[in-house]
């Protein structure tokens, strides 16, 4: 029962993504007579994202331990740099939860952050996570194949981080630079935790981090939580999710789930994107409806119940089988091991950079997390708060090169 309500709470939290929602847009693009974004085409980013703006972009593949392929994007320069690969510093982009790579090229080049740092002398590297359009092949498993999906955000710390740094590594013979955004903040938190990928790392931006949850303040997740999730018909998951393994944003179960909870007295569906991400500031409307076209993308119903647990305990653990027999076969232990983050070595240079009006990175979390911080060197950790800025600001904002991109591209060359 208790997997079950998880999995409740995370279905309202992330699902803000579904087509058809809307934010509050600022349309630049409109009002300077520029084109629409085009389509995503079926023959990979480079083609359909990046080569159509004039940049060289290649396409490359990484095998994880535990068998899963994924896709790599490289832009080796900019479009008027006379450098090569070899003077240019690598740097990893790692989007978050239910979207994949595309997230950094949505807008036009001088304001997608994949576009500016390529510009700006950097060698840019775009992960695309596993369970995403462009990253679903396995050495033995179909997408098919229930076993495909069993995952959560553990094994991106486990296998994916480390086998996308080693592979970037290798064909640059360079430390990393690395950006994450939301989900791609946790596992790269969780790793330096560990003391993993410290070897291959340069420096490290997170743009609306993601560590504790226990406070988001999402009103639908909290509604669901506080409100009426002790009433939840367990008959609506049983037939909603029973043997579904991809949790796939644009389908049936979701939508159909999503409606039943929205139908509950005191729950308000009616703008997902803003209730799910907060009031986001400078969006273009069309930058949102491609957007919309494109994303969001599937990921493990496990990592989706993984999230659940992280907001409802307040704490940052491997995932919870919910049964000590089942823990101790996992782990050795009846409770799952904890991601300590104040074991984050205190040399790491870290930028942060987390928003006002975000209902997933919320303030209250980031001071918990700043709080596990507080011995970190004071010349290696810079912290930038940005009033105005909810959730998708940080990858989608019309104005997030000088409100944000600026101030890590130059902390990068700093450090």
């Amino acid at each position: 029962m208790a997997t079950v309500l998880r999995l409740v709470l995370l279905v309202i939290i992330f699902c803000g993504s579904a087509p058809g929602a809307r934010t509050q847009e600022l349309d630049v693009n409109q009002e300077a007579g520029l084109a629409p974004l085009p389509q995503v085409a079926n023959y990979g980013i480079c083609k359909s994202m990046v080569e159509i703006h004039g940049y060289v972009c290649q396409e490359h593949t990484v095998t994880t331990e535990d068998g899963y392929i994924l896709s790599l994007q490289r832009i080796p320069a900019g479009r008027s740099s006379g450098d090569t690969p070899q003077e240019r510093r690598p740097v990893l982009l790692q989007h978050g939860v239910l979207v994949d790579g595309a997230i950094w090229l949505l807008n036009l080049p001088h304001q997608s952050l994949a576009f500016i740092l390529a510009d700006g002398g950097f060698d840019v590297w775009i992960a695309n996570s596993r369970g995403t359009k462009w990253s679903r092949g396995h050495t033995s498993l179909s997408s098919d194949d229930p076993a495909y999906w069993d995952w959560s955000w553990d094994q991106f710390v486990e296998y994916d981080l480390p086998a996308t740094f080693q592979y970037v590594h290798h064909q640059t013979g360079k430390k990393i630079y690395y950006v994450g955004h939301s989900q791609g903040t946790l596992i790269a938190l969780a790793s330096f935790s560990q003391e993993k990928l410290l070897n291959l790392l340069k420096s490290a931006a997170l743009l609306s981090p993601i560590a504790y949850l226990g406070q988001v303040p999402c009103p639908l997740a909290r509604s669901a939580a506080e409100v009426f999730i002790a009433e939840v018909n367990i008959q609506i998951i049983t037939n909603f999710w029973l043997g579904v393994d991809e949790f796939d944003p644009k389908g049936k179960a979701v939508d159909k789930l999503l409606k039943a909870i929205c139908n509950k007295p005191g729950i308000n569906c009616y703008n997902l994107f803003t209730s799910f991400t907060g009031k986001n500031c400078c969006l273009n409307s069309s930058t949102v409806d491609f957007f919309l076209e494109y994303e969001p993308q599937s990921t493990a119903t496990k990592n989706m119940i993984h999230l659940a647990q992280m907001i409802r305990g307040g704490s940052i653990t491997m995932y919870d089988y919910g049964d000590k027999d089942k823990n101790v076969k996992h782990y050795g232990q009846p409770t799952p091991p904890v991601y300590n983050m104040s074991g984050i070595p205190s040399d790491i240079p870290l930028y942060l950079s987390y928003g006002g009006k975000d209902k997933l990175s919320d303030v209250n979390d980031i001071q918990a997390l700043l709080y596990s911080l507080k011995d970190h060197d004071r010349d290696k950790l810079v912290v930038q708060y940005q009033e105005d800025y909810a959730h998708a600001d940080f990858v989608m904002a019309m104005n997030a090169k000088q409100m944000v991109y600026d101030s890590p591209m130059a902390f990068f060359r700093l450090h």
